[in-house]
């Protein structure tokens, strides 16, 4: 966490939490979602504006963790914005000698690799469970070829109980 961030929070420990304003696809792109999208439904379906300021986005990427109850937030200050996330909270690239970083740019690695109904391949690390970039397939394939990884069939569904992350903290926190 950035030190900048650490100091607001000193300053103004009770700013309310913001939910449903920020958003995760399955490539690892963040979403802007203001009042207008949000009415539109929820996310993905309603994705917002793409986030295209690099500096913007590498402050997101410091600053990304998670709660004890699994919800995904971006510390923006003394604000906890709570992510939606369009499957996990962490997007895999794996580089060609089968390095694994998240789309924040932290090495991983993996520990579980999983494949669900519909194709998609997932790692679980330590940091968490992420999806693999739709670039990076083919090379999680020579992987799983070369017996570095060996798939688990699961239910995409089962997956956030069993790594304990939630997809959508703006659903949770209207319980």
């Amino acid at each position: 966490m950035d030190d900048i961030v650490r100091q607001a929070l000193a300053k103004w420990p009770n700013v309310p939490h913001c939910y449903g304003w920020l958003g995760l696809d399955a490539r690892g792109n963040w979403y802007m979602r203001d009042d207008r999208t949000q009415a539109a439904g929820s996310f993905p379906a309603a994705k917002g504006s793409l986030l295209r300021h690099d500096k913007l986005i590498e402050f997101i990427h410091r600053n990304y963790e998670h709660d004890e109850a699994g919800q995904w937030f971006f510390q923006n200050g003394p604000q906890r914005v709570y992510v939606e996330l369009e499957l996990t909270p962490l997007v895999w690239r794996v580089a060609d000698d089968f390095r694994v970083t998240a789309h924040t740019g932290a090495d991983a690695e993996p520990t579980d690799c999983l494949l669900d109904e519909d194709g998609r391949l997932y790692l679980a690390s330590p940091l968490g469970l992420g999806l693999v970039h739709t670039q990076d397939v083919g090379i999680a394939a020579e992987a799983i070829e070369q017996g570095r990884w060996t798939p688990e069939t699961v239910q995409a569904a089962s997956l956030p109980a069993r790594y304990g992350y939630v997809t959508s903290p703006q659903l949770l926190s209207k319980r």
